[in-house]
C-alpha cells in the first residue's frame, strides 16, 4: 500500500505483513514528513493525529484500511 492509498499525498510504498504494520509505517512517514517541513503532508498528518480523537470515525477508517489490505493481491 502507498501513502496515497492510506489518505496521504504521495506514492511512497510501505511494506508489512499486516494492515496494522502499514498504518504504523504511514503514521511514522507522515510524522517525519511534517516535522521535516513538508507542507504537502501536513493535512494528512493532522488527520492522522485527529483520527484517534474521534474513535467512531477512526474505527470506520481503520475497517476500510483493513478491507483494502485484505483485497490486495
Amino acid at each position: 500500500m502507498t501513502c496515497r492509498q492510506l489518505g496521504g499525498p504521495c506514492d511512497l510504498e510501505f511494506s508489512g505483513e499486516t494492515a496494522d504494520e502499514f498504518i504504523k509505517a504511514q503514521d511514522r512517514h507522515l510524522r517525519d514528513a511534517a516535522r521535516g517541513g513538508d507542507a504537502t503532508h501536513q493535512p494528512a498528518h493532522e488527520q492522522m493525529k485527529g483520527r484517534w480523537r474521534h474513535p467512531i470515525k477512526a474505527m470506520g477508517w481503520y475497517r476500510d484500511v483493513k478491507k483494502a489490505f485484505a483485497d490486495l493481491p
